[in-house]
């Protein structure tokens, strides 16, 4: 551990992509073996590389990451012993961990969440392609174009279809067989409808089929490919934002450690 360095570990976890939260040990009162100052990285799995204290910290903290990483924001804890432990937030907001270490000391903690932005995988060669893949980038999310990012998408990431005539059939059953939660494809409401009842013909689940939305976009008007961009990336933000909602009112209820 002598030449263990937690921003060494975070550049690492950074460069690879994972998702992981930064544990900073913020103050201590009584008697604790955490240090104000102690920094460490937990892991999308749980593991914490570094030192923040005892078992009865490890817990708290793996837990309150976990929550973090749904989320998405970061948040304060508090490890205290057992018989101070009330409520699930203390008095100033925090939320309380019981400790059962015999130390009887108290640690406050920040939880810090990084999770690089989703991608926008994008099918077909085309303006409307083009524009909607430069939009995304100035927007901050990860661009993919065509296959490059397949095998590396996430129910967080929105896959859309722009082939608008480019082998559409077998673009958008390669769209609607990865794992992302929205689909969205650059076509008319009937041609989508029409390539959708044959993928079912085909033999693939109603329920895949499903997730897709078409027209692309939010209905403002557009009528050039960058209009129409701005409309499929207004759409893409909104659906961000209520995924973010929705995973964090569905994150598991906090409980006492």
């Amino acid at each position: 551990m002598a030449d263990f360095d937690i921003f060494d570990t975070v550049a690492d976890l950074r460069a690879r992509g994972a998702p992981f939260c930064v544990a900073t040990v913020v103050r201590t009162a009584d008697v604790t073996s955490a240090k104000a100052g102690a920094k460490a990285a937990v892991t999308i799995s749980g593991e914490i590389v570094g030192h923040l204290g005892g078992a009865c910290v490890k817990r708290a903290v793996a837990s309150a990451a976990e929550q973090a990483l749904v989320s998405g924001q970061p948040r304060m804890i508090r490890v205290k012993p057992s018989d101070k432990v009330v409520t699930l937030l203390d008095p100033d907001g925090v939320q309380t961990f019981k400790s059962g270490c015999p130390s009887g000391g108290t640690v406050d903690l920040l939880i810090e969440p990084y999770r690089q932005a989703p991608r926008v995988v994008i099918f077909g060669d085309t303006p409307i392609a083009q524009a909607v893949a430069a939009h995304a980038t100035l927007a901050g999310f990860r661009v993919c174009l065509g296959s490059e990012g397949v095998g590396q998408i996430e129910p967080r990431d929105f896959v859309l279809v722009a082939s608008q005539g480019q082998g559409d059939r077998d673009t958008l059953r390669t769209a609607l067989e990865t794992p992302a939660r929205r689909v969205s494809m650059v076509a008319s409401r009937k041609k989508a409808q029409v390539l959708c009842d044959k993928l079912i013909a085909a033999g693939m689940e109603e329920a895949h089929v499903g997730r897709l939305k078409s027209p692309a976009g939010l209905d403002i008007g557009a009528v050039d490919p960058h209009e129409i961009a701005l409309s499929i990336l207004a759409e893409i933000v909104q659906w961000r934002h209520a995924d973010s909602a929705l995973e964090t009112g569905g994150a598991h209820d906090e409980k006492l450690a």
